[in-house]
């Protein structure tokens, strides 16, 4: 393991540190107590917003700072730093001022070293790494290059999520392991066709992972200092899928959504307990994309299946099915049937990018298609792709052309304002598409900036002021 210490302070502990040490005879003034806010706000504004796991704080997929550019460069966006990558599908994680990343790098046949970089965020150097063999025998060939989930920060740790299973706990100061788990060994998963992808979720004192274990362990919670089990649930007599744990609050109970290729399941927080379930099968466990929660709606889409729309009770935990799309079929699709791309609600409409390209509008009431544009991917193509991300009235999209385009999105129709190159596309998509490469990375936004990366680097290109 390579360690190098950090020289980057802690702004937001100075700043708690001033606020605690001001007084005035023992009780701090209201001259006090305004400066200090005063200067909490402006360590904040400084910071910006971090961008701490998978889609963002809440996996919400929602950007909230502002003084965002308008419009792009005419020469494109100024690229702050980039640093050679090797192979990976995972998207970035950003947090008190560092970036972390994981990526594979192959030695014999499928055979390698899975690591995780630690970035500094303003400069790219590197802080520490940490890497761990890696066997990518049984995976889909075509995809067999890299790690796929995004590793999940919370305060000291952060937790990465190799592509066979592999489970870390790591110190973010140090890369130090402070406690680990192997699916494969630990509860007897078998790891399926296109590998691990669901980035662990923390939730209080617990992380909860998507296992697909022996013994009734598809989700186990583990305590997330120690890494000791604290429950698991729902029966492993079925593949576990690849859509991440979700957290929701309804009925007042916070509740965790597991989406896997039989049904929605949501757990108790606590105990692990079944609260309701909805039965929603899908073809080749195809369960990829996030659940999207609005309000009292709850919204799964899937390739195959296409998509179901849940109201959830406001009494009790229980949900029913509004509609669900009627078509099996990729390419005969009623509705929205996307791959990788995590759909959007806004309003009374649902926004997002089906099975080949299409940028698709449905009334969130009936599930009816609106419109539908190919602007976005700008081919008809199966399994292309993008990441919608939310910014106040507008949306950043990143197609898997590796462009970031800012568009507004409304009932009436798909608005682009702007569209730069943003990093080049790397991986083989394993089918025919016009640039014969695809990005697949969920790129992350923060503090007025996007880190996004390939197989071959990642890169940190400003969206606002320094």
């Amino acid at each position: 393991m390579k360690m190098i210490p950090s020289s980057t302070k802690d702004q937001t502990t100075n700043a708690r540190t001033t606020t605690n040490t001001i007084f005035k005879g023992g009780q701090v003034t209201r001259k006090m107590v305004l400066i200090n806010a005063l200067v909490i706000v402006s360590v904040r504004w400084t910071l910006g917003e971090d961008w701490p796991e998978w889609r963002g704080h809440g996996r919400a997929g929602v950007w909230n700072e502002s003084g965002i550019l308008a419009t792009f460069p005419a020469g494109g966006l100024k690229i702050k730093w980039r640093v050679p990558l090797r192979n990976g599908f995972s998207g970035p994680a950003v947090a008190n001022g560092r970036v972390f990343v994981t990526d594979f790098a192959r030695q014999q046949r499928n055979r390698g070293m899975e690591r995780v970089l630690c970035l500094d965020e303003r400069t790219g150097k590197t802080l520490w790494a940490q890497e761990w063999e890696a066997d990518y025998v049984g995976l889909m060939e075509t995809y067999a290059t890299g790690p796929r989930a995004t590793p999940t920060v919370d305060q000291d740790r952060v937790y990465v999520l190799g592509t066979k299973g592999k489970l870390l706990c790591l110190g973010v100061k140090t890369g130090a392991i402070l406690w680990e788990k192997d699916y494969r060994k630990d509860y007897q998963t078998e790891v399926p066709v296109w590998g691990m992808t669901a980035a662990p979720l923390v939730e209080g004192d617990l992380l909860i992972c998507l296992v697909g274990g022996q013994s009734n362990a598809k989700v186990v919670a583990f305590d997330k200092r120690t890494g000791k089990e604290v429950w698991r649930a729902l029966s492993s007599d079925s593949e576990p899928g690849y859509s991440p744990p979700f957290a929701i609050t309804a009925a007042g109970r916070r509740q965790i959504i597991v989406w896997h290729p039989q049904a929605v399941s949501a757990l108790e927080l606590k105990t692990g307990e079944l609260l309701w379930e909805v039965p929603f099968k899908v073809e080749t466990a195809l369960s990829v994309a996030t659940p999207v929660q609005s309000g009292r709606h709850l919204l799964v889409s899937s390739f195959y299946n296409g998509s179901m729309l849940l109201k959830l009770d406001e009494q009790k935990p229980q949900a029913d099915m509004v509609w669900k799309g009627k078509s099996k079929s990729e390419i005969d699709t009623d509705g929205l049937h996307p791959l990788i791309t995590t759909p959007v609600i806004v309003g009374d409409s649902i926004y997002g990018i089906c099975s080949y390209g299409q940028f698709r509008c449905l009334d969130l009431r009936t599930g009816s298609r609106v419109w539908e544009t190919l602007e976005v991917t700008k081919e008809k193509a199966r399994w292309a792709s993008g990441f919608l991300v939310k910014n106040g009235d507008r949306f950043f999209i990143n197609n898997d052309r590796g462009e970031l385009i800012i568009a507004k999105l409304s009932p009436q129709g798909y608005q682009e304002i702007a569209r730069t190159q943003l990093i080049k596309p790397t991986s083989r998509p394993g089918n025919r598409r016009e640039l014969g490469t695809v990005n697949w990375s969920h790129p992350a936004y923060a503090n007025r900036q996007i880190f996004a990366r390939n197989d071959e680097e990642i890169l940190c290109a400003l969206l606002g002021k320094e």
